[in-house]
């Protein structure tokens, strides 16, 4: 039996920021659970669709480019170069510097993130009709950029 006073107060669950909060929890399990589920995390995903739309980059325009941090980056990329899903190589114009590149095998488990990335948000909107989907992304996408002009993108912080 629940104990009363452990229940979170009404008028705290209908806060915005409590349900946006909430909400996040279950996309952020939802969404490692299914990265899991393949052998993956949320980094592998950002870094080989990084990869995919920009093509090869040193390690530090990666990082940019995916907001994965540096001292994330170089684990991420020795995860994907040990399971061959990158390549490194030197960099012609710098040999202090790698290239990291997408290969055959990479393209491929970026098909099944993206899969699983898409059941993941079926599973976290199912209660909401396509329209609502819609709505709720363009609602989101409004607050987050209107934040992010305010105070800056997590990576200028």
């Amino acid at each position: 039996m629940e104990n009363p006073s452990e229940k979170t107060p009404a008028w705290w669950e209908s806060l915005p920021s409590w349900l946006l909060t909430q909400t996040a929890h279950h996309a952020h399990r939802l969404v490692g659970d299914g990265f899991s589920s393949v052998g993956a995390r949320g980094y592998h995903y950002r870094l080989l669709a990084t990869l995919e739309e920009s093509g090869p980059a040193s390690q530090a325009a990666l990082g940019r480019r995916s907001g994965i941090h540096l001292s994330d980056m170089v684990a991420t990329i020795n995860e994907l170069a040990d399971g061959k899903l990158v390549e490194r190589a030197p960099d012609p114009s710098d040999r202090r510097r790698n290239v990291i590149s997408l290969t055959a095998a990479g393209k491929r488990q970026l098909r099944r993130l993206e899969k699983r990335l898409a059941e993941c948000q079926d599973e976290l909107l199912a209660p909401l009709s396509p329209e609502e989907r819609q709505g709720l992304t363009e609602l989101l996408s409004r607050l987050l950029d209107h934040h992010n002009r305010r105070t800056g993108t997590p990576e200028e912080r």
